[in-house]
């Protein structure tokens, strides 16, 4: 591999070669793909493996077992696979693994597992991370989510595909939310928030339904009328989940879309508090 010093790079040029900063401090046993950037004041430890075409701008950490895929952009300041923040890790080998095309901007943390789980902290792919938010030790986020400036996910939180969490969102360990949700900024989330709606408040709350980004996605309007309809019989008419199926069945309004809402909202009550992920401690 060609050590190549870098004085300074565009954060939006593809880079067709590996550049590792003569600045940065990266283990020899550190696995480093093609067309890799590293950037000055960076420290990269034995057990990183990083994909191609990924780019670590300066002041970036990787710290333990830490998976990062192709073509990422990981900004300055941030930490990756730092022990989890709970005092009753005991130093095993868990891991933090991360898909392609995500953009980490500036000090945001991702905590590696713990031994409560499965001992990873996961994130898919086209993920939007912005300055100094947080995901915490045995997280799994989905593709194509967003956190908000500072906001925070506890331990053991499962963030689906599409969700949207403006800033300053904290969510409590164990919770979920589902995809396409969207969570209002400075909220607190204590209990599961179902997919396709949009939360707020402290508590978080259902308020409607996320049509904005329903329509941006091109969800048909049949689906959109009927998961309207599915919010007000939950949250306007206080009908509880099982009359509700049967309402929106005698309806036609059972599409794929209102099933998914239907059943999350039946494995919340399961859990603890709301929250379906305390069946997995639980079983743990």
């Amino acid at each position: 591999m060609d050590i190549i010093p870098i004085n300074s790079f565009e954060s939006d040029r593809r880079v067709a070669e590996t550049q590792i900063s003569k600045l940065a401090d990266v283990h020899p046993s550190a696995a480093i793909e093609a067309g890799v950037t590293i950037g000055p004041f960076c420290v990269i430890g034995p057990h990183s493996k990083i994909g191609a075409g990924t780019r670590l701008l300066n002041n970036v950490c990787l710290v333990g077992h830490v998976e990062l895929g192709r073509d990422n952009v990981v900004w300055p300041g941030t930490c990756l696979g730092g022990e989890p923040q709970d005092i009753s890790y005991r130093g095993t080998p868990t891991r933090v693994v991360v898909g392609d095309r995500n953009i980490i901007r500036e000090n945001v943390t991702i905590n590696r597992g713990s031994e409560k789980e499965d001992g990873i902290t996961s994130v898919g792919n086209d993920n939007y991370f912005m300055a100094n938010s947080h995901v915490g030790h045995d997280c799994v986020v989905g593709d194509k989510v967003i956190l908000g400036q500072g906001s925070m996910l506890g331990g053991h939180c499962h963030i689906h595909s599409n969700a949207i969490l403006s800033g300053c969102v904290a969510a409590h360990h164990f919770a979920s939310i589902g995809q396409y949700a969207f969570v209002g900024g400075v909220s607190k989330v204590l209990q599961d928030i179902p997919p396709y709606m949009l939360a707020d408040g402290n508590p978080a709350r259902c308020k409607c339904t996320n049509v904005v980004a329903l329509k941006r996605n091109n969800f048909p309007r049949e689906t959109i009328s009927a998961l309207n309809e599915t919010f007000r019989l939950l949250y306007r008419g206080r009908v509880g989940a099982e009359q509700a199926r049967e309402v929106l069945k005698c309806k036609n309004m059972l599409c794929a879309e209102v099933l998914q809402l239907l059943d999350f909202l039946d494995l919340s009550k399961v859990g603890r508090h709301g929250r379906s992920r305390h069946i997995t401690k639980a079983a743990a």
